[in-house]
């Protein structure tokens, strides 16, 4: 099977849209957000134990949704089979699911996950949808609480979503570095104003044949459907979010402070370009992200690694059946 394909962005960036274009792609299946790859690869680390593997699979509310079980994985693990393979085994039951050849992933919340993604997929192909942040920020800070994921590194000012965003930019353009050709960078308002162009971009860079179809946005997505994609109902829209109008002036700045600089690189105007950016605040709050995002993930991946996860991840209904729908 040809090198997934792994949509990178931070939260409110645009990346469902961009997915739901993606998976309108005859070759290409790309699910709504998985959550379940670092699970399975702290839980089972490098080679894992076949029964235990598809005992967990059993356990993943993502599987059940899709109306995959795990009798249906099953055929594609072998004795001796990596975490990647093993893992990469339940996206290639999805893609047959969807009568396609191709799997992808979109998850922003591994977007502080990288370095693993990163050795789990070693040979993919990488999108990273980089969209203003403040934009992004306005989006992100209207969701009910709950929507974005429960930690308590969750974002609750604009400085703070700041602080993700400018760290996960960063993120994905060290593995950028890393990955070289098999990763491409464009920006959510380039999308939404050129859409042909920027997908053409992007097929090529995949190595997929380009189709009209992935424009058809009367083909709606599942995804239309929930509050925070109504958007995905209609053509790709620019101006949907517009901080210059929609976000009070001190939020601009105090988004600046921590974030200036990426904004600057990544083309976007300042309110304050002659500044120097992050500044002391900026860099305080950076820290504060920094700490309460590394304590939060190191505390998930002991529990999901702990007999914990077991006990609050129950076998789900019909999960040991023969694999019917």
């Amino acid at each position: 099977m040809a090198p997934p394909v792994i949509v990178l962005g931070v939260g409110r960036s645009g990346t469902t849209l961009l997915r739901v274009m993606l998976d309108r792609h005859s070759e290409l299946a790309i699910p709504y957000e998985t959550f379940f790859v670092p699970q399975l690869a702290h839980r089972h680390r490098r080679r894992p134990n076949l029964d235990e593997f598809v005992d967990d699979l059993g356990r993943l509310r993502t599987l059940y949704d899709w109306g995959i079980r795990p009798a249906d994985v099953r055929p594609r693990l072998r004795e001796g089979m990596t975490i990647s393979e093993a893992i990469a085994a339940i996206f290639e039951t999805y893609a047959d699911r969807q009568g396609k050849s191709r799997w992808g992933d979109k998850t922003p919340l591994y977007m502080q996950q990288l370095p693993l993604l990163e050795r789990l997929f070693p040979d993919a192909v990488w999108v990273h949808l980089v969209r203003d942040g403040r934009d992004a920020a306005l989006s992100f800070l209207e969701l009910p609480e709950g929507f974005a994921g429960r930690t308590w590194a969750r974002p609750r000012t604009v400085a703070q979503f700041a602080a993700r965003w400018r760290t996960e930019i960063l993120s994905a353009q060290r593995l950028g570095r890393h990955a070289g050709g098999r990763y491409l960078e464009l920006r959510y308002e380039d999308l939404v104003a050129e859409p042909e162009r920027e997908l053409r971009r992007i097929c090529e860079h995949a190595s997929l044949e380009w189709e009209s179809g992935m424009l058809d946005h009367t083909r709606v997505s599942d995804a239309a459907y929930m509050p925070e994609h109504r958007n995905l109902a209609q053509p790709p829209t620019p101006g949907l979010r517009d901080w210059r109008s929609q976000m009070k002036p001190e939020d601009a700045l105090a988004f600046e402070q921590v974030a200036g600089d990426v904004l600057r690189s990544s083309g976007y105007e300042l309110l304050e370009p002659g500044a120097h950016y992050p500044t002391p605040a900026g860099r305080r709050e950076l820290a504060r992200f920094a700490v309460l995002s590394r304590s939060w993930n190191l505390t998930a991946a002991a529990y999901q690694r702990s007999p914990l996860w077991r006990r609050t991840h129950p076998v789900l209904g019909d999960a040991d059946d023969d694999g019917g729908d």
